[in-house]
């Protein structure tokens, strides 16, 4: 599986962006999708994930009300609309995949996903 993360860039405070995940190549028939965010010199955090049916959403504290994770099956294309966007937010934006993903709890664990994307930066300026 490849995932191409688009969307990234520069930003003020207080705005919005929409990123985009795009998934091709062999899959599973149903699979999980996680965003996760590593900032200059920091760990990779996870950001938010979402079941196959989109039924089963999870975000981090830290984004909960601002971000939103959705995805559309038809395109392969997962989804996070980021809004009311803070410096520390900055950050390159990762998309995974996580083919045993059962929405059961938000695999915030990055080890538990199988594919990842080459990463999206978001820069907010303050």
């Amino acid at each position: 599986v490849q995932l191409q993360a688009s969307g990234g860039g520069l930003v003020q405070a207080g705005g919005s962006l929409r990123l985009s995940c795009a998934a091709s190549g062999p899959a599973s028939s149903s699979y999980g999708m996680g965003w996760f965010r590593q900032a200059p010199g920091k760990e990779r955090d996870f950001v938010a994930s979402i079941s196959w049916s989109g039924g089963n959403t999870y975000y981090a504290d830290s984004v909960k009300g601002r971000f939103t994770i959705s995805r559309d099956n038809a395109k392969n294309t997962v989804y996070l609309q980021m809004n009311s966007l803070k410096p520390e937010d900055t950050a390159v934006y990762y998309c995974a995949l996580d083919t045993n993903y059962s929405g059961s709890y938000n695999y915030s664990w990055a080890f538990e996903y199988d594919s990842w994307g080459q990463g999206t930066l978001v820069t907010v300026s303050s």
